[in-house]
């Protein structure tokens, strides 16, 4: 994490700002390991403080020992303005879509002659590339959906809800370790499966139901994130149609993912085959996102963003055809993006439209 701070202290160098305020708790994380609810970094290109409170002091010099610990007494804007004499602190750098009208407003009040500079995902833009340990905690994350999918499949049946689902293999992955689940979990059958984030309702499961199940989990800080798509019984006819066609459209996603080709063009890839079966109007979201510290991050596989994937992002890869009414289809797997393709991290079965009897 030391040198996570430095590249941060470098930016800063270059572009003649002299300290940064980080509030953000997934990048406070990533530049600290500090896991406590209140505190904030101050990095600048020669020293960097964590500033919290009484309860968390102990717990910071233990977790960041590569940090000064900085007590707030009152504020944290009074914290900075009591320090920034001593820091010679001229422009402060924040983190524009994090922090408040009502933050700015009051950071410019305690801060008179303080230029406030916005700078937006330069922390961000870090976490895209992960590192081994990184890498090592995702997987982790990554393989208990398998074993949650494996699972929830012998306890759906015809007659319990929506509900009942999300609850047990949320309990069922709770038992396995995990510290929290990544989102709500999106468990839509009949004709709520349109809904691309359809939480789970009361709804009773029918035979013949489509089923999709959008579901991921916390493990040792890092976010997990797969769905499939099953169906209750025999499948309508249609649902299963357009299930070829989504799982078609995944695969041409998937094989587009390597390093050295941009976002939006593994969205086309995919999006294409969608478009070529004739149902473009009904897949209205992007093809997919980056994963970590957070379950939707950069980059995002979409026609608006032209990054160009590296070697240790971490990505979904999900597309779907929702047709308003009727159903829908989604399949997504979580993948590790290399030099010359991309290794799935999420390995249940979608070959075939999985049959629940």
């Amino acid at each position: 994490m030391k040198k996570r701070v430095a590249k941060i202290g470098g930016l800063l160098a270059e572009k003649g700002i002299d300290a940064m305020l980080v509030m953000q708790p997934e990048n406070r994380y990533y530049l600290s390991g500090f896991t406590g609810d209140t505190g904030a970094l101050l990095i600048t290109a020669d020293d960097s403080f964590i500033c919290t409170d009484f309860r968390y002091i102990e717990q910071a010099q233990e977790q960041s020992p590569h940090l000064q610990v900085a007590r707030v007494t009152d504020t944290l804007v009074e914290k900075l303005a009591a320090m920034r004499e001593d820091m010679g602190l001229r422009t402060l750098a924040f983190e524009g879509d994090f922090i408040n009208y009502t933050m700015y407003n009051t950071l410019g009040d305690k801060l008179p002659g303080v230029e406030l500079v916005p700078l937006d995902g330069a922390v961000e833009k870090l976490r895209r590339v992960k590192d081994r340990s990184e890498l090592a905690a995702i997987a982790k994350s990554m393989a208990m959906l398998d074993r949650g999918f494996e699972y929830i499949c012998e306890f759906i049946k015809p007659g319990i809800t929506e509900t009942a689902i999300s609850l047990e293999l949320e309990i069922f992955m709770r038992h396995q370790g995990a510290s929290g689940t990544s989102f709500p979990f999106i468990v839509a059958s009949g004709p709520r499966a349109s809904l691309p984030h359809g939480e789970a309702s009361d709804r009773v499961i029918g035979e013949g139901d489509i089923l999709t199940l959008d579901f991921g989990v916390i493990m040792e800080h890092y976010c997990s994130d797969m769905t499939r798509t099953v169906t209750v019984g025999a499948p309508p006819p249609e649902m299963e149609k357009i299930y070829y066609i989504v799982l078609e459209a995944q695969h041409a996603g998937l094989k587009a993912v390597k390093a050295g080709v941009s976002a939006s063009s593994v969205d086309k890839a995919a999006r294409d085959v969608i478009e070529a079966h004739g149902y473009g109007e009904y897949f209205g979201h992007g093809t997919g996102h980056g994963v970590g510290l957070a379950v939707h991050e950069a980059p995002r596989l979409s026609a608006r963003d032209d990054t160009v994937l590296e070697a240790g992002m971490v990505v979904t890869v999900e597309p779907g055809i929702y047709l308003p009414g009727r159903g829908g289809v989604r399949i997504e797997d979580s993948v590790v993006v290399e030099q010359n393709g991309c290794r799935l991290l999420t390995n249940s079965p979608k070959d075939a439209l999985l049959v629940i009897s």
